[in-house]
């Protein structure tokens, strides 16, 4: 049969319809190399748990393939997600936190329904920043006291960024066909950087938070990660849609995102070039954006460059992060109606858990969490926190009106800006674009105005077509494909 490594969504769907590949064979696959390459001596150590029932949910599906029927968009398909996402089966919902190791979800997130829905298997939870690094400030990206450290596949010396570490580097290994992370400032955006994958941090809204253990009610949204801008699309339309539980979501529309994927998409499409920070940035890697604005240009886009001055919001993000951390925690626990005595009810019997288990639990401590315990009453009255969130409205009018007054359907940004359009809300999306120094991915990043994913996959997805980037990690592994 054809190579079923690194294979896409549409292609395992088309090996499942040849009768090339059983849906069995493909989580097979992907144990084996869990196994291999990511829980043995020095691997990867992207993947928390392993789902228990996963080989008995592929010979369901098995069944149901032999009656021939058209494939709903995630059939058969495993995806691994972010350990702050409730699943209610045998897997545990714990945020990398040995406090909460115990902890059973009794419901689905609401993603999570969607996916099934959709046909996915949940092949099981991947390793993650505990509490999506909202637990210590020297706390190093992709460590849990739970899971231990996650490490970049293309240089385990390097930095396997952001929160959802685990999910960026369960996809780059192929460790499964797609993943789901979070991201509350940059969670998503920066680990798909720095693993050389696909990621979209979703406009706040689109897709519901309901059944994630949160940061920020402001500020989170879980969003696909991919090995390229197709799955990432087929992702985001499974998972987009309003749910009763969030509120946020009011103005979601279920789009199947998929009729953007144009590989003339460049063509009329108004891109403005925000040139904010480049100063301060590799030479070698401006050199790259650069390539691709002219690439841009040569395909039919017309590039303009913005005036962008630096907005100061990372203070901003610490004040509203520390007032709904207590807030949503609290809620979140009190939505399990744990009478499990081992799992914490609440953000003060997490910490004195922590401290009860100080030898596993805090290797770089808890100070985040002390701190938003201590200085944070939960009821969200501060009036630092009221005036912050009247500043948010502000730079949000500030954001929009950049692409109103400019006329750009679309922002690429050469240097920085993921901190905008995470506090605002708007959609920012990666791909990689090549690779630099120190043997380490390259990727580019993009925004659009809010609910307006549409346009940021059509362009990305042109110029992923234009530049034919196509990065593995060159792991030290003897994996043969199960046939």
């Amino acid at each position: 049969m054809s190579d079923i490594h690194y294979a896409s969504i549409q292609e395992i769907h088309q090996f499942y319809k040849n009768k090339q590949l059983t849906v069995r064979n493909l989580v097979l696959k992907y144990l084996s190399r869990i196994a291999e390459i990511d829980k043995c001596e020095n691997g990867l150590n992207s993947v928390l748990e392993i789902n228990p029932d996963v080989l008995f949910i592929a010979d369901m599906f098995d069944k149901m393939l032999e009656y021939g029927e058209e494939l709903p968009p995630l059939f058969g398909i495993p995806v691994l997600l972010k350990d702050n996402v409730n699943t209610a089966d045998k897997l545990h919902t714990s945020a990398g936190s040995v406090a909460l190791a115990y902890n059973y979800a009794p419901y689905d997130a609401h993603i999570v329904k969607c996916l099934r829905d959709a046909g996915a298997i949940i092949l099981g939870k991947a390793n993650m920043t505990e509490f999506a690094n909202y637990m210590a400030e020297n706390m190093p990206s992709g460590y849990s006291s739970r899971g231990g450290q996650t490490l970049n596949p293309y240089n385990k010396n390097a930095d396997p960024s952001g929160s959802s570490t685990g999910s960026a580097v369960a996809v780059a290994a192929d460790l499964c066909t797609v993943a789901v992370g979070t991201e509350t400032c940059g969670s998503i955006i920066s680990p798909s950087l720095a693993n050389g994958i696909v990621g979209i941090k979703p406009t706040l809204g689109l897709l519901s938070r309901h059944g994630i253990i949160p940061i920020s009610f402001t500020l989170d949204t879980p969003g696909p990660m991919a090995r390229s801008v197709t799955d990432a699309a087929i992702l985001l339309s499974v998972m987009a849609g309003k749910d009763e539980n969030d509120p946020a979501t009011i103005h979601s529309q279920p789009i199947d995102y998929t009729q953007y994927l144009d590989k003339n998409g460049l063509t009329g499409m108004r891109i403005g070039i925000s040139r904010i920070f480049t100063e301060q940035s590799d030479k070698d890697y401006q050199e790259q954006m650069e390539n691709i604005v002219t690439l841009m240009k040569r395909h039919g886009a017309d590039c303009v460059e913005i005036p962008e001055e630096p907005i100061k919001i990372f203070d901003k993000f610490g004040v509203i992060m520390k007032n709904e951390f207590k807030c949503g925690i609290n809620s979140y626990l009190a939505s399990l109606k744990n009478s499990n005595a081992n799992v914490p009810h609440n953000l003060e019997e997490i910490i004195l858990f922590n401290q009860n288990h100080s030898k596993e639990a805090l290797k770089y401590g808890q100070s985040t969490l002390i701190n938003a315990q201590n200085n944070a009453s939960g009821t969200l009255t501060e009036p630092e926190y009221i005036n912050t969130i009247l500043a948010r409205e502000e730079i949000i009018r500030a954001f929009d009106n950049l692409f109103l007054e400019n006329n750009v359907d679309v922002i690429f940004v050469l240097a920085g800006g993921l901190g905008t359009p995470a506090f605002t809300g708007f959609p920012g999306m990666t791909i990689p674009v090549g690779m630099g120094k120190e043997h380490l991915p390259v990727g580019s990043f993009w925004t659009a105005r809010r609910f307006d994913e549409a346009k940021l996959i059509k362009v990305t997805y042109a110029v992923e077509q234009i530049l034919n980037v196509n990065l593995k990690p060159e792991l030290n592994q003897n994996i043969d494909d199960i046939k």
